[in-house]
This record gives structure tokens, sequence and C-alpha cells, in this order.
């Protein structure tokens, strides 16, 4: 066999396995999209029970209580462990 058609069937095959590989990952894309739009059609996600406010954070009632568990606890470790 010679070099030149030993090169020319390794092209062929790296061409039908890339085109393969093309192939399968069009199909999968593909499939993976309709799904989606099936499973989003069908079974849509559920309104939040409480929707977040404009600013995105929680009730300053709340706020107030973590940041004062914070402080306290800060303070308390640095009590603890001064040199």
């Amino acid at each position: 066999m010679q070099d030149t058609q030993l090169l020319s069937e390794g092209f062929a095959l790296m061409g039908l396995g890339m085109g393969f590989v093309f192939v399968f990952l069009t199909v999968l894309v593909i499939t993976t999209t309709l799904m989606s739009r099936v499973i989003g059609r069908y079974f849509p996600e559920p309104a939040p029970a409480n929707p977040p406010s404009a600013s995105g954070r929680s009730a300053p009632a709340r706020n107030d209580d973590i940041m004062a568990a914070i402080s306290a606890a800060v303070h308390r470790h640095r009590r603890r462990h001064r040199r």
C-alpha cells in the first residue's frame, strides 16, 4: 500500500468520524431544545408565593435581626480570641 493511498484513506476515515460526531451533536442539540420547549409548555414553573420586592431584598426587619445576630457572633468571637 502506498503512502498516498494510506493518507487518503486516513483522511476519509477522519472525515467520516468528524461527520458522524457533527451529526450526532446536531441531533442532540435539536432534541434537547425540543424537549425543553415541550416541558416548558406542558409543565410551566409555578409562580412564586411571595414575589420579590423591587430591590430584590427581604423585609428590613428581617435584615435587622440577621445583622444583629452576625454582629453578636463577631463580637463574641473577637472577645474569645484576643491576643
